[in-house]
């Protein structure tokens, strides 16, 4: 497979062990099977970026794909990574509870492959530990935004594959645009749903009473 990375900086070689421990996966190398989100990934609003792109032979690695698992397993792999504030005791409840009983063995495997949590999604997880929205409601929230997946590098024997194929230059004031423009789109859709309370919907406060695990059928 052909993968990209976006940065400010051209990436000849990857290294195992860099990289902030407080992404979605934790520690890792994040890249993308798409060009375009690359190239939006690679630019703010004050710095140009670059596209690397590599040759990725990911036979006989092990491979988590959790967009293959409920959406609450991906929600804990993020809770257990991204660094947030929880105040209120109903989501610091939610957050040890959806932990121990939702968080898959992520960290044996080679590959993370998954939904991309930025701002946009990060704040629909945050609604749904709160109580805000039900998770019938998240789940619908995650797919509406088209933010894209990732593929994340977590072992060595991951980075071992890689072979560096070459490098882009993006400019900021094309792809920034773009970048905010699917965020905005994404924050668009989740407004205009209808996050009314639903009478029998799986509210946080329903699966910490009733004690629901993952294999319940309604966990999708």
């Amino acid at each position: 497979m052909i993968i990209y990375h976006g940065s400010e900086y051209i990436i000849e070689n990857p290294q195992f062990g860099k990289g902030k421990k407080n992404n979605d996966y934790g520690q890792g190398f994040y890249c993308t099977e798409d060009q375009d989100l690359a190239k939006e990934w690679s630019v703010t609003s004050s710095h140009d970026g670059y596209i690397n792109r590599y040759d990725f032979d990911d036979s006989k690695l092990s491979i988590l794909n959790l967009n293959t698992l409920s959406v609450m397993a991906w929600l804990a792999v993020l809770l257990e990574n991204r660094t947030f504030e929880v105040t209120a005791p109903l989501a610091k409840e939610a957050k040890e509870y959806i932990l121990h009983e939702f968080l898959p063995d992520y960290k044996k495997y080679d590959i993370i492959i998954g939904y991309r949590a930025d701002d946009s999604y990060f704040s629909f997880a945050e609604d749904f530990i709160s109580g805000v929205i039900s998770y019938e409601q998240l789940c619908e929230a995650i797919r509406l935004g088209d933010l894209g997946d990732q593929v994340v590098l977590k072992k060595q024997t991951a980075f071992d594959r890689l072979k560096f194929i070459g490098s882009e230059k993006v400019s900021k004031k094309i792809w920034f645009p773009k970048r905010e423009e699917r965020d905005k789109k994404a924050r668009a859709k989740y407004f205009s749903m209808d996050k009314r309370y639903i009478k029998g919907a799986l509210y946080i406060t329903k699966i910490l009473d009733e004690e629901i695990k993952k294999d319940d059928h309604r966990i999708r």
